[in-house]
C-alpha cells in the first residue's frame, strides 16, 4: 500500500482544529521544519507569515492560555480577491510588460517587487497589500529566482521607459488594426547529419546515427532562420536563409511576410509597427536596414514604424518566447539533414494556445557589408520621435 502524502495529513488534521489550535500546530510544523518553514507552511496553509510568526512566540514563550473567543467558520476580513475577481487579470497585465527569464522555464519571475506591484496596482483602483499580492504571485504560477550573471556593461539609464514606450505603440497600433510585428534572427543553425541537442521517442535501441564530428564541409552549409511574428494573430513566419543575415535579407523577409500573409489580414491598414532587437542586421544604427526598409514601405505604400528594444534586453522580445523557443521544441533530437527538413519542422510548429507557423527556403545571395552612400541615406524619409530618437523613428514613403 502506497504510502500517504505528509502534507496531504497535515492539512487533514489541520481541518479538525479551530483558529487558535490550528495557528498553533502550523507553528510547530513550522518550527520542526527548520529554515524556510515559515514560508512553506505558508504556500502550503495560506496563513499569513505573521500568523505564523504569533504561534511560534506563543509556543516559544509558554503562553498558551484558554482563548475563549473564536470565530465562526468563514468569519473574519474576506480576501481581496473575493471582493476584486479582477485582480488576477490587472495582476497579468501589469507583469506581460516586465517578465523576464527563461522562456523555455515552465516558472515565471518577476524584475518587479511586490512593494512596487501592489503601489502600481492600488494606483489602478485595485486596493492590495504586498502580502496579497506575493500570494496571487504564487497561485498564478511565479516564483522567485536569483539573478544570473549573463550581461556586461551597465544597462542603459533610460531602459525602463523604452520599454512603457514600446508598449504604448503596441497598444495603440493594435486598436487600429494595423500589424504588430516582433522580428529577429534565430540561431544559425548547421545543416547536415549533425547531432541536435535533445531526446525524442525511437524503438529502443535504434537512435538516428548522425557524423561523430560537426566539420562543415559534412553538410549542406548553414541555416539562418529570420523570424517575423505577428502579435495580434499569435501566428509566425520564418524565412529560412543559405548565405548571410544581412539588413536586406531582414528586409526581404518582411516583404515576403506581406506578400504570402499579410495583405490577407491587413490590406487596409494604414501602417505597421516592427518590434526589433537594437543589434544585428536589423540593429538601430544599420544604414542598410533603414534604406532597405525604405524601398519596402515606397513599394507597399504603407508608413513603417520601428522600436527597438535597448541593448542586452533581448529577450523581451516577444517573437524569442512565442515563436523561437516553440521551433526549438519542435526539432529537439531532430537531426537537421536538409534545408527542407529545416522548413517542415518549422512550418509543423503548433502550440495549444493556437500559434501557427509558416516557413519558406529564400535561397537568394546577400552581399556582406553593403555600403549606404550618405546621398541615399539623405533620400530616407525618416522621422524620428521625441522619445529615444535613436531607437525609435518611422519611415514614411517617398
Amino acid at each position: 500500500m502506497a504510502a500517504a502524502n505528509p502534507d496531504a495529513l497535515f492539512l487533514k488534521v489541520l481541518k479538525t482544529a479551530d483558529e487558535n489550535q490550528a495557528r498553533w500546530y502550523i507553528a510547530q510544523e513550522a518550527i520542526s521544519r527548520g529554515r524556510g518553514g515559515v514560508s512553506e507552511l505558508s504556500h502550503l496553509t495560506g496563513f499569513s507569515r505573521n500568523t505564523i510568526a504569533k504561534g511560534i512566540e506563543e509556543l516559544t514563550s509558554r503562553k498558551l492560555l484558554p482563548i475563549d473567543r473564536i470565530r465562526r467558520p468563514g468569519a473574519g476580513r474576506p480576501r481581496i480577491e473575493d471582493g476584486d475577481p479582477e485582480i488576477d487579470g490587472a495582476l497579468r497585465a501589469l507583469l506581460e510588460e516586465t517578465t523576464a527569464g527563461d522562456p523555455m522555464s515552465p516558472l515565471l519571475w518577476t524584475s518587479k517587487s511586490t512593494g512596487r506591484i501592489a503601489e502600481e496596482l492600488t494606483r489602478q483602483g485595485h486596493s492590495v497589500s504586498q502580502s496579497t499580492v506575493c500570494r496571487r504571485l504564487w497561485k498564478l504560477g511565479y516564483s522567485l529566482q536569483a539573478n544570473f550573471k549573463t550581461k556586461e556593461g551597465n544597462a542603459p539609464p533610460e531602459r525602463d521607459r523604452q520599454f512603457r514606450y514600446i508598449n504604448q505603440q503596441v497598444i495603440r497600433s493594435l486598436s487600429e488594426g494595423c500589424p504588430v510585428l516582433s522580428v529577429d534572427t534565430k540561431k544559425k543553425e548547421r545543416v547536415g547529419e549533425f547531432k541536435n541537442n535533445g531526446q525524442t521517442w525511437r524503438p529502443k535501441g535504434k537512435p538516428v546515427e548522425v557524423n561523430m564530428y560537426d566539420y562543415p564541409e559534412l553538410g549542406e552549409g548553414p541555416a539562418i532562420p529570420y523570424g517575423v511574428y505577428d502579435i495580434q494573430r499569435n501566428h509566425g513566419y520564418v524565412n529560412v536563409g543559405i548565405d548571410h543575415d544581412t539588413a536586406e535579407f531582414a528586409v526581404e523577409t518582411l516583404r515576403r511576410w506581406w506578400r504570402l500573409v499579410g495583405k490577407r489580414y491587413y490590406k487596409n491598414a494604414k501602417e505597421w509597427l516592427i518590434c526589433a532587437d537594437g543589434g544585428g542586421s536589423n540593429g538601430s544604427r544599420i544604414h542598410a536596414w533603414k534604406w532597405n526598409l525604405q524601398q519596402l514601405v515606397n513599394d507597399l505604400g504603407k508608413p513603417a514604424t520601428v522600436c527597438h528594444y535597448p541593448p542586452g534586453t533581448s529577450k523581451w522580445n516577444k517573437i524569442e518566447h512565442r515563436l523561437f523557443s516553440f521551433i526549438s521544441l519542435t526539432w529537439k533530437g531532430e537531426p537537421l539533414v536538409s534545408y527542407e527538413a529545416v522548413v517542415n519542422l518549422i512550418g509543423n510548429t503548433k502550440t495549444s494556445t493556437g500559434l501557427k507557423v509558416k516557413a519558406t527556403l529564400d535561397r537568394s545571395q546577400y552581399e556582406l557589408g553593403e555600403k549606404i552612400s550618405k546621398e541615399e541615406m539623405s533620400r530616407v524619409n525618416i522621422r524620428r520621435h521625441r522619445v529615444h530618437p535613436v531607437w525609435n523613428y518611422s519611415i514614411q514613403p517617398s
